[in-house]
């Protein structure tokens, strides 16, 4: 509903969810009848394959940076840490992480579909860095992280060196356990 308060969601009531499909997606894969490679016996339930919330990705990625690049680290200062990065003017950067070389790398996430438009986006918070923050000589690269990346954000990061496009894929299994059978008895069923 609001920050810290939550209520189930109510069909008929809520409005839908909003989110693309794209390759990948459990309805779509329903749709066309296609199983995930990963799926071991054919019986996972429907799920989303995207966060609902950038911060739910932000807050996983912060805590899983090696996930995208090995050496990868939350950028900190003293009482600074990189999630939610100022930068002034109100703008903030996703994420700010020092790889093993020591170089500053801005993460930019989008929750669903990654498009051009966050190019400029990007090179602002890098050059911000640079500016503000880099010694002359350190290295600044940035990090686009989305569930789908465009065309049209392929195309315009294709001569710019510095920026790398990255799709995370969101993977929840959930398996039933057998139930216990207790001594003198049968399991208890409703």
């Amino acid at each position: 509903m609001d920050s810290g308060q939550y209520r189930l969601y109510e069909p008929g009531k809520d409005p839908a969810p909003i989110h693309e499909m794209v390759a990948g997606d459990v309805a779509r894969q329903e749709e066309t009848g296609a199983v995930d490679e990963d799926q071991e016996d054919g019986e996972a339930m429907p799920g989303s394959s995207e966060f609902l919330l950038e911060r739910d990705l932000q807050r996983y990625l912060a805590e899983n940076l090696e996930c995208i690049e090995p050496g990868l680290r939350l950028y900190e200062d003293e009482d600074i840490r990189g999630i939610e990065y100022e930068v002034g003017g109100g703008r903030r950067i996703d994420i700010l992480a020092l790889d093993k070389t020591n170089a500053f790398v801005v993460l930019e996430l989008k929750v669903s579909r990654g498009y051009d438009r966050v190019v400029g986006q990007l090179l602002r918070y890098m050059n911000w860095i640079r500016k503000e923050l880099a010694d002359p000589s350190q290295r600044v690269r940035g990090i686009i992280v989305c569930r789908s990346i465009s065309e049209d954000l392929r195309l315009a990061c294709a001569s710019i060196r510095d920026v790398e496009l990255c799709e995370y894929k969101l993977s929840v299994t959930v398996s039933k356990v057998p139930q216990l059978t207790l001594p003198g008895g049968s399991p208890w069923r409703n």
